[in-house]
């Protein structure tokens, strides 16, 4: 039995987790050594996840700070290693440790009152895109960003927060071509972009986007990603300016799972208080890489107050069950959708808690991208309810209807909890510090 237990209030309703008698998974002596259980999620498939866990005792590396971290992924080879972090890693820092702003990013010119003088779309207009020597520094400003924001994960690594406040502050780690990683118990603050591009051609009247994911798998496969907690940090976008009548958005995704990566499960983690939440396949011309791929299981997470993509889907077979979604009256991140059924998608939604305030529609948890054609969503709750999201949407938003089938059943799944329960025992039992 779980040895605590804690009280968590979801939407008007008081769960106690006692109640729920929940059986805690089996954890091995040390997190660094845990392994993915069987069955538990298309990351168990095949020769399963095991991440780090064979290290010998010298690739057993306790970081505090990017340096060591870096030093201890070593280019993001294949040697197994356990990497533990304690505290909190700044990655907007120097070599020695000192604190770096977006000043000391900008290069070749670049500055944002000279770019917003260039690009204003009363005098560039909103047909083309930015070129010139400000849109070129920009570009050359957030690749100097990037070559201190990205670090490279690779195949057979485990990274484990150590206690409650092991923090990524800022960084975007990439699993980029790697097989068997295990990613868990880590806070991930913040990734934000200094050099947000102008696309006037997007959307009706344009938008600012940036770069960093704070977790992003890039044809990698065989990944499982634990109990972290995913959020802007400090700086919600509500803190951010507004130019041109578009929000200077800093944030890009906070798990984003793209270019053919495979075979990858996420669970009990807690993406909170953003916007683009979780990207699977980035690309609706990519059947090349990612047809029979991007296979990922998400179960047992809270998405709480998040805008939209929890996850937006293309080409995989996605496995979306037993995962809470919170949205709040006074959020400052307004309600967009939760499941995103695009290109060639193949999106199954069972046994999902929604708890909404009376303003959303609930017929928009679900949105059609182009491309997108079924789903199987069965046995979800809205506030308490059993709600049928596929009838409803497509009675509410016929615009865009959905056919019942994704065509395929998901096996892999060691225990599918009972949605009423859901909202409890993900609030009681999500997030880092869980473990």
């Amino acid at each position: 039995m779980r040895s605590s237990f804690c009280h968590a209030l979801i939407a008007a309703s008081l769960a106690t987790c006692a109640s729920l008698a929940l059986a805690a998974p089996a954890q091995a002596a040390s997190p660094g050594r845990a392994v993915l259980p069987a069955n538990d999620g298309w990351a168990s498939s095949g020769t399963g996840t095991t991440g780090g866990a064979a290290a010998d005792a010298a690739h057993v590396f306790t970081v505090r700070n990017r340096a060591q971290l870096v030093a201890a992924l070593n280019g993001g080879d294949a040697t197994p290693k356990i990497i533990q972090v304690k505290g909190t890693i700044d990655f907007n820092t120097a070599a020695d440790g000192t604190a770096l702003t977006c000043d000391d990013y900008a290069t070749d010119g670049y500055s944002l009152d000279a770019y917003l003088t260039a690009y204003d779309p009363a005098t560039w207009g909103r047909t083309a895109e930015p070129s010139g020597p400000q849109e070129d520094a920009r570009a050359a400003s957030q690749k100097v960003q990037a070559e201190r924001l990205q670090v490279l994960v690779g195949s057979n690594t485990t990274i484990v927060g150590l206690g409650k406040g092991a923090t990524i502050l800022g960084g975007n780690l990439m699993v980029k071509g790697a097989d068997n990683v295990i990613i868990r118990n880590l806070n991930f603050d913040n990734a934000s972009d200094c050099f947000p591009a102008w696309d006037p051609t997007d959307g009706a009247t344009g938008n600012w986007n940036s770069e960093y994911d704070n977790l992003t798998l890039v044809t990698s496969t065989h990944v499982w990603v634990d109990h972290n907690t995913f959020s802007d940090g400090d700086e919600p976008d509500s803190t951010l300016p507004s130019y041109y009548g578009r929000i200077y958005q800093k944030h890009d995704g906070l798990f984003d799972i793209i270019k053919g990566s495979d075979l990858v499960t996420g669970s009990w983690n807690v993406f909170k208080e953003h916007d683009k939440t979780s990207l699977i396949g980035n690309s609706d011309s990519a059947s090349a890489t990612d047809a029979g791929k991007l296979r990922v299981t998400l179960h047992h997470n809270l998405y709480r107050n998040v805008t939209e993509r929890g996850p937006r889907v293309r080409f995989g077979q996605v496995d979306v069950y037993n995962n809470s979604y919170v949205t709040t009256e006074d959020s400052d991140y307004e309600f967009g959708y939760s499941l995103g059924v695009g290109n060639l998608s193949q999106l199954v939604a069972e046994a999902n808690a929604f708890s909404l305030p009376g303003s959303v529609d609930v017929g928009t948890v679900i949105k059609k991208w182009k491309g997108g054609t079924a789903l199987t969503a069965d046995g979800n709750y809205v506030n308490g309810v059993e709600t049928d999201l596929l009838a409803v949407h497509n009675a509410n938003v016929p615009s865009e209807l959905l056919g019942a089938d994704a065509g395929w059943t998901p096996t892999l799944r060691t225990a599918v909890d009972a949605p009423a329960d859901v909202p409890g025992i993900v609030a009681c039992h999500a997030g880092a510090g869980r473990l």
